[in-house]
């Protein structure tokens, strides 16, 4: 897909779940609780504006069902980066979807109309959560992963595989050692601030394979 040429301000929205979202007042048990969304911005010069849609709880389908989606597009943004899976699983009710069906029409449906409201749709695969077993970082995600970078090849649209990069990180950083990544010692799906600037930090360093054209806004923090 060919890639819109840079006005500015560039427009960044986010959507997805409390991975990504933004927490304005955390709760008093993890004071220090962030989502990766809400640190994005420290990756970008000031010609970047990031507008941070995600919600807590949503799966690629209540997002939609719940009606949030027509605000994201009505915001005119120049990217959205599409997060989901967590609460797609299996055991999360009626927000459930399944890998090898309706959660791809989900992410077809994000994708299309991204584009047909003049945004660049960029689909990130579901972060890890910080699960390990006999010392080995493991995950449930991948069926969600696999389908979502499914459908990035069959809509050629970019992919950033946050699965991946995540787990490595955890990986190598270990299970004791990562526990100041959470937003509690026992939390191990959300992120404390220097987690998600971690997390974030990840999305940031996919950022040239997948949107060349954001590379000259992008910076250290």
């Amino acid at each position: 897909a060919a890639e819109r040429p840079i006005a500015e301000p560039v427009r960044i929205a986010l959507i997805g779940d409390s991975t990504v979202a933004s927490y304005e007042k955390p709760p008093a048990d993890r004071p220090d609780l962030a989502g990766w969304g809400q640190v994005f911005g420290e990756f970008f010069d000031s010609k970047v504006e990031i507008h941070n849609y995600a919600l807590l709880g949503r799966s690629s389908k209540s997002f939609l069902q719940e009606g949030h989606w027509p605000k994201v597009l009505a915001a005119k943004p120049d990217y959205i980066f599409i997060q989901f899976g967590h609460n797609d699983e299996p055991g999360k009710g009626d927000r459930s979807t399944d890998p090898t069906g309706d959660y791809q029409d989900y992410l077809r449906r994000y994708v299309d109309e991204a584009r047909s409201a003049g945004a660049l749709p960029v689909l990130v695969t579901p972060v890890a959560r910080r699960t390990f077993e006999s010392g080995k970082i493991v995950t449930s995600l991948t069926p969600y992963a696999d389908a979502m970078k499914r459908v990035a090849r069959e809509k050629q649209s970019p992919v950033i595989d946050l699965l991946s990069l995540s787990m490595a990180l955890f990986g190598r950083v270990g299970d004791e050692a990562g526990t100041d990544l959470s937003a509690s010692p026992n939390d191990r799906s959300h992120f404390s601030r220097k987690g998600a600037r971690a997390v974030a930090g990840l999305v940031a360093i996919a950022v040239p394979r997948s949107v060349p054209a954001l590379v000259p806004r992008l910076v250290e923090p």
